[in-house]
């Protein structure tokens, strides 16, 4: 979406607008949803971040408009134009949202057998769009893409052209429907209230995952894919690094000196990993790890004296 984002905000620019396009990213972990934001005008565009007021929404991935968490949906209007990459019709998805205003399919990607075809699902979009908004031209899309896409060879640059052009013709009956953003009124402003925030020590404000007020009751470990294991033969005991540098606060330092990990929280963001200065941990698959654990369970000794 980030780069889709890119290749609709350079088509408006090559058509003369002025453009802001910019990424917004999730949680710090793997399969959070991420959103790209496009702004454009005939005129200076002065506001940043994020758009409240969207004139056309692009989902990508349908399965987040039904999360409310994700925010797909928010500030919508009955003027706000709604494009999903689905198979469903657009009765279906107005009635699943209570959606009064348009809702239009792209079927392109989401009907295809071949699951690698959705890295092509940013191209698509910024095509539709681009014809969705109804100022941007084939040969200033095709243009967008080159430039964008140009660093990734000519058989990458033909793919992604592909399946632009072909979601910009798809949308022919809907060319123009997005209107443009109307002005708001500064007399309806209301000034945001003051929030004072005392000063907390760094004991309370530190990113300990067992202190106080914080979220230990969430198993976030079960987020990892990776896991980072320590070697102790190789491992320096400058646990100061490590420990200090976790971003959760899941390293933890025995009686010995060592640092210990916390499997329970640890989201697997393998900065520990990448500075180490003895190089002493590793990162393991999560499914090797739990292969090895399971081994080494299974040759202690049992509570009766035996194997288990």
């Amino acid at each position: 979406m980030k780069t889709a984002s890119r290749i609709l905000g350079t088509a408006f620019f090559v058509e003369g607008f002025e453009v802001q396009d910019a990424p917004r990213y999730g949680a710090e972990r793997r399969g959070a949803p991420i959103f790209a934001y496009v702004r454009a005008s005939r005129n200076s565009v002065n506001e940043r971040g994020i758009i409240r007021r969207p004139d056309l929404i692009i989902v990508a991935d349908e399965t987040l408009v039904r999360i409310p968490g994700a925010g797909v949906m928010c500030g919508a209007t009955e003027r706000t134009v709604l494009l999903v990459s689905t198979g469903e019709t657009a009765m279906v998805w107005g009635e699943r949202l209570s959606f009064s205003g348009p809702v239009i399919p792209l079927p392109l990607v989401a009907e295809s057998e071949d699951r690698l075809e959705a890295r092509y699902i940013g191209a698509a979009c910024a095509g539709a769009a681009a014809r969705l908004v109804g100022d941007i031209s084939r040969e200033a899309l095709e243009r967008a893409i080159r430039d964008e896409l140009a660093s990734r060879g000519e058989k990458v640059v033909r793919r992604n052209l592909d399946q632009a052009l072909e979601a910009y013709d798809l949308m022919a009956a809907h060319a123009g429907c997005v209107a443009q953003g109307e002005e708001v009124s500064p007399e309806a402003y209301k000034k945001p209230d003051w929030i004072d925030l005392p000063f907390e020590g760094a004991r309370l404000s530190a990113p300990v995952i067992h202190g106080a007020a914080t979220s230990e009751g969430v198993r976030t470990g079960l987020w990892r894919t990776m896991r980072p294991v320590i070697d102790y033969g190789q491992c320096n005991r400058c646990w100061w690094v490590c420990s200090t540098l976790c971003p959760d606060g899941t390293i933890c330092v025995n009686e010995e000196g060592y640092p210990q990990l916390d499997y329970e929280h640890c989201k697997g963001c393998m900065i520990c990993v990448a500075q180490c200065p003895s190089h002493a941990i590793r990162a393991v698959p999560e499914h090797e790890a739990a292969s090895d654990e399971a081994g080494s369970a299974a040759s202690r000794p049992s509570s009766e004296g035996g194997r288990s």
